[in-house]
């Protein structure tokens, strides 16, 4: 309700409303603390180690924490405002878009098996700060659910003595972890990464698929240093190789521009006509320059009319053998040809998909070892050769065996790409 409405405005109930907050909302955060649950109890965590210091944490733990304090400053901003709908709107994307949907995912393999070393305790440290964070922020609009996850969380640590979340001071802002310069690239990585998934859609191109490469035109030295300092994250995230970086004068990629009438409607009225055959038959060049600097000056009926990124739409036209996407400031183009290298790596991934489905379906223990044997088929055997190591690794497999035989009721039917091949799971006596 707080979140859909001003409280002083009048609100009809919707029971398929309650059903999306609870689906989107309370889904992802009761989903991203079970997740923290199972490991931590495996790991033992119980944050009775030493406070990894912010300095040493990796750059993913400083990116959420430093979002976390600049989400605590506009929550308490907004609460001593009486913006209620605000507070909540904060905490609801903070959950859903960064929390569960970058900071979990990107990390959750740090929480996987492998040593208990500081790079882990930092993972475990900084997400149970988060939902216990979360939990203060949120109590106000939602008082009985965040009670519970605090108490739950609380219970384990004994960091906290008091009974009840509202019996518990509101979080204090840590000024010193709030790094915007931080914040900004991977806001970037973000913008990239969705930019790169959303082409990979358009023509059914599956994440599990590795591309090669991506080029990037750069904007400025400062544009280039940021995205360098996210590349490995946008290259996990969306399975390429490689960015290249490209320069205003190597003429890869068109573009064309032209205006935003509802921007610029309202300003220029009567001229309209002659703003929009202006920008229209801007030069490749000028399109660079309003991208680099957010404005450009245009001269007409000897008036200068200063226009700046919102004020226009650039699209950026298709090569052959690639896609291209424009967002802002940031365009990219998406190598899509897949060489034979890449399809053997992409039926890898495939495997682990589908052996990974079925230890879940089969009950294993998340730190359970198997061993695996896999019915032979011509146009996958290559890539389980190649790639082994590489499947064991990721699905807790010993060993990896392909048989020419295998009786039906003992294994699953799995499909890996257009072919259909069957697999046994068994648990491994070591």
């Amino acid at each position: 309700m707080i979140t859909n409405a001003q409280a002083w405005d009048n609100l009809k109930f919707d029971i398929g409303g309650v059903d999306e907050v609870k689906r989107k909302f309370f889904g992802t955060i009761y989903n991203t603390y079970n997740f923290f649950a199972l490991y931590a109890n495996i790991d033992k965590f119980s944050y009775k180690e030493p406070e990894i210091e912010f300095s040493n944490r990796p750059e993913l733990d400083r990116w959420i924490l430093s979002l976390l304090n600049t989400l605590i400053t506009d929550v308490k901003n907004a609460y001593e405002n009486y913006e209620n709908t605000r507070a909540g709107r904060l905490i609801q994307d903070f959950v859903i878009d960064h929390l569960s949907n970058w900071y979990v995912r990107l990390g959750r393999k740090r929480y996987w098996g492998g040593k208990y070393d500081d790079d882990k305790i930092s993972a475990y440290q900084t997400l149970y700060t988060c939902l216990i964070t979360i939990a203060k922020l949120s109590s106000p609009i939602s008082p009985f659910y965040m009670d519970k996850l605090y108490r739950d969380l609380s219970a384990v640590t004994k960091k906290e003595n008091y009974e009840s979340v509202h019996l518990s001071y509101f979080p204090e802002i840590k000024a010193d972890f709030i790094d915007k310069m931080l914040e900004e690239r991977m806001q970037m990585a973000q913008t990239i990464s969705s930019m790169i998934l959303s082409l990979r859609r358009k023509v059914s191109i599956k994440v599990r698929q590795p591309l090669q490469k991506i080029m990037i035109p750069i904007v400025n030295d400062q544009f280039v240093k940021q995205i360098k300092k996210v590349e490995q994250i946008i290259k996990t995230e969306t399975n390429i190789k490689e960015i290249e970086f490209i320069s205003d004068s190597s003429n890869v990629l068109v573009k064309s521009i032209k205006a935003n009438f509802k921007k610029l409607g309202p300003k220029y009225g009567k001229i309209m006509k002659q703003v929009a055959a202006e920008i229209t038959g801007m030069s490749q060049k000028d399109i660079v320059q309003i991208e680099r600097d957010n404005e450009f000056t245009l001269s007409v009926n000897n008036e200068s009319i200063k226009i700046n990124l919102e004020d226009v739409e650039i699209i950026s036209e298709d090569i052959p053998g690639w896609l291209v996407a424009n967002e802002g400031k940031i365009t990219i183009a998406l190598d899509i040809n897949i060489s034979p290298e890449l399809v053997e790596e992409g039926i890898a991934r495939e495997f682990v998909n589908r052996i990974q489905n079925i230890r879940k379906d089969s009950g294993f223990d998340v730190t359970d070892r198997i061993c695996i044997k896999i019915l032979s088929h011509s146009e996958l055997d290559a890539a389980v050769e190649s790639y082994r190591e590489y499947i064991c690794s990721q699905t807790l497999g010993n060993s990896i065996e392909i048989i020419g035989n295998m009786e039906q009721n003992n294994s699953f039917a799995v499909q890996v790409n257009d072919f259909e091949t069957n697999i046994i799971i068994e648990k491994c006596n070591n």
